[in-house]
């Protein structure tokens, strides 16, 4: 499977089959001086908006290196959009579950100051965050080969659509929740010490199963459900 590399100003007019795509900038330098990506290897370059192209390496120059388009993709957005608010954390728990929420194919992540979160993001701290979670978004769906880079929103941003908040203790399982077939859903996962009763009524409170599963696993395992449901797995 070819390597995967953003370029957010790849073009689809000058990238069809046939041509040749450049790849320059600290992309470009990654492949050529860390994974020594030499001619004949086969590269998918993507805008990170659903558009890639593949193809072999034609040329490696200094900063920059070049690929020859056989294979043009272009992925719409599915549907319904997936979201995971998740409550920021100790260490690095809330890391992790973008992370991983990343490769299960959320459409964006939402940082979250819950009541009783430990980690807070207050002042400078609040743009810093956002940006490390835009790195690791970032590099989440490179390792994954993934087309779309899922959007970081600011810290407090208004939850989207149908918002589902994970509750061990809730009535109803998520397997029983109607999913809209258009629009978004978002999956609010609370800190280490839990919910508040103020934040368990910001949407409907659903449970996974009779674990209680960390802050860092609890939105990966939902994403896994509902796609499952949605019959993208």
């Amino acid at each position: 499977m070819a390597s995967l590399y953003l370029d957010p100003d790849l073009e689809p007019a000058d990238a069809e089959v046939g041509a040749r795509v450049r790849l320059r900038g600290d992309e470009a330098r990654h492949a050529i001086a860390v994974a020594r990506v030499r001619p004949g290897e086969r590269l998918a370059i993507a805008d990170g908006a659903g558009f890639v192209v593949r193809g072999p390496v034609v040329d490696v120059a200094s900063g920059e290196l070049s690929i020859e388009v056989d294979d043009v993709q272009h992925d719409p957005e599915p549907e319904p959009r997936l979201w995971l608010a998740q409550a920021l954390a100790k260490g690095d728990r809330d890391e992790l579950a973008i992370q991983a929420a990343t490769e299960l194919g959320v459409s964006g992540v939402i940082p979250w100051q819950a009541d009783r979160s430990v980690s807070r993001w207050d002042g400078p701290k609040a743009a810093k965050g956002r940006e490390r979670w835009a790195a690791i978004v970032r590099e989440a769906t490179k390792q994954s080969i993934r087309s779309r880079v899922p959007e970081v929103l600011p810290l407090g941003s208004p939850l989207p659509g149908l918002v589902l908040v994970l509750e061990p203790a809730a009535d109803r399982a998520l397997t029983a929740v109607e999913l809209p077939a258009q629009g978004d859903v978002t999956l609010v996962v609370g800190p280490e010490g839990g919910l508040t009763a103020r934040e368990l009524a910001l949407g409907m409170p659903v449970r996974l199963g009779a674990e209680v599963l960390r802050t860092s696993t609890a939105g990966p395992a939902a994403l896994a459900v509902l796609n499952a449901r949605l019959g993208r797995w």
